[in-house]
């Protein structure tokens, strides 16, 4: 996490105050709750919420000595409370406190995650429909297949983040867990009714069964989500790179004035974004593995897992939320070709409706066998630039036995490959153009 790559509202939820903030509002809570059930005196409830403060300076001091972070913060709290702070964090554990705290951070970000991807599904719709119909080339293997519209690719990856932000949604429900269950996770030492108030105040839900600790099951799955999406990132950072080659020049980032390329050759432009996507998507990524590994915990807890999540929880939705918001700006921004697109396609000279001969040709009556056979070897001929698809064709005797010339040309329509566009937009996007779902939240 360097500010390079981060974004200020999301490095705020890993703020020091952020987090000793939500840890008052987790041990105030707690003892609003043991104050209605008469457990503790509403005076220390009330005073806690009156006279309840902390300094970050003055924790990091104190914890100096204690080496105890949540024992340093309640010295410091009851610094400012008086007496009365002796009420607060009675039959907590500290995981209680910091597990729960985890979860409403997970749930900040979780937020910001969702609202970026809604920017991305706006562009990516805006543009897809933009191009829903611009003709190019489709690509197997890195090698010219069939037409499809650039519409259509953008489309792909609309469903692709849709499913993303759905898979946001779920895994914010899954982490959003709140876990006040004292020692071992048996709620001994604290009523199960003060975890049913707190989680209900912080807008959580309650684990149903902890073992001091929240199961980590709950994070693995949420940091693998994290990932999926960043993977999806690099699918489209790297769909970017591969059309703005010099070779290729479908598409191409926007560049700045006054924006420079290389520092040695002043003609570059250069898809850095891209490619600084693939990068930060790696980052993302690399969070699942401790993350699973942090499942394993030694019998009801060990603390093996808080330096991991110290690390990764921050870094993994910092370097996200930067990366989803810069990939918005990118396609926002995205210079599109279609002349280019137009070129490309004309590019092996007509060898892209190469299944169209052949299956006009099996419809005429000649076998499939006979047909590929006929049909490729015509295609090895443009290959070793002897002429044009649809001439040879023509020219060839035994094609023209079952196809007329007329006939052979209907073949070589690029609207044949479009005709379904609609149908699959409609797929998509629903029977109405929208925009995205900028805003909406979960």
């Amino acid at each position: 996490m360097i500010p390079r790559y981060s974004r200020p509202e999301m490095t705020a939820i890993w703020d020091a105050e952020n987090r000793y903030r939500i840890w008052f509002e987790i041990e105030a809570l707690a003892l609003d709750a043991m104050a209605e059930l008469g457990l503790a005196p509403k005076s220390a409830a009330k005073a806690v919420r009156r006279r309840g403060r902390f300094n970050v300076k003055r924790i990091d001091t104190i914890e100096k000595t204690t080496r105890h972070d949540v024992i340093a913060f309640l010295t410091n709290v009851a610094e400012h409370v008086g007496p009365d702070a002796r009420f607060l964090h009675q039959g907590l554990t500290s995981s209680d406190v910091l597990d729960t705290c985890l979860a409403v951070q997970l749930v900040q970000a979780t937020d910001l995650l969702i609202a970026d991807v809604d920017r991305v599904l706006a562009a990516l719709s805006r543009r897809a429909h933009e191009h829903k119909t611009t003709p190019c080339i489709g690509r197997t293997h890195g090698i010219h297949a069939e037409p499809t519209t650039f519409g259509l690719k953008l489309a792909g990856f609309y469903a692709e983040f849709d499913r993303n932000r759905a898979r946001l949604v779920q895994a914010r429900a899954e982490i959003g867990t709140c876990a006040i269950s004292g020692a071992v996770g048996t709620f001994a030492t604290i009523d199960p009714r003060v975890q049913t108030y707190v989680a209900r105040k912080l807008g959580l839900a309650e684990e149903p069964i902890s073992t001091q600790v929240i199961p980590r099951d709950r994070h693995a799955a949420y940091f693998a989500t994290l990932a999926v999406v960043a993977s999806s990132i690099e699918r489209l950072a790297t769909e970017i790179r591969h059309l703005q080659r010099s070779e290729v020049g479908e598409v191409q980032e926007y560049f700045a004035p006054g924006q420079k390329g290389s520092s040695a050759m002043p003609h570059k432009r250069n898809p850095i974004l891209s490619e600084n996507l693939c990068g930060l998507a790696r980052i993302v990524r690399s969070a699942a593995v401790p993350a699973f590994e942090n499942v394993a915990l030694w019998h009801e807890r060990d603390i093996s897992h808080s330096s991991v999540e110290r690390m990764i929880a921050p870094d993994a939705t910092v370097t996200l939320d930067f990366a989803l918001a810069r990939l918005a700006d990118l396609v926002e921004k995205l210079l599109i070709h279609p002349d280019a697109m137009r070129r490309n396609l004309d590019r092996l000279k007509g060898l892209v409706f190469s299944q169209r001969v052949l299956l006009a040709l099996a419809e005429a009556g000649m076998s499939r066998e006979n047909a590929y056979a006929i049909v490729q070897a015509n295609a090895a001929k443009v290959w070793a630039d002897e002429g044009a698809f649809l001439e040879l064709l023509v020219a060839d005797r035994e094609v023209g036995h079952h196809l007329d010339r007329r006939t052979i040309t209907s073949l070589f329509d690029i609207g044949y490959y479009t005709r379904r566009v609609d149908g699959i937009f409609k797929r998509v996007f629903g029977n109405t153009k929208r925009s995205g779902r900028r805003g909406r939240r979960p």
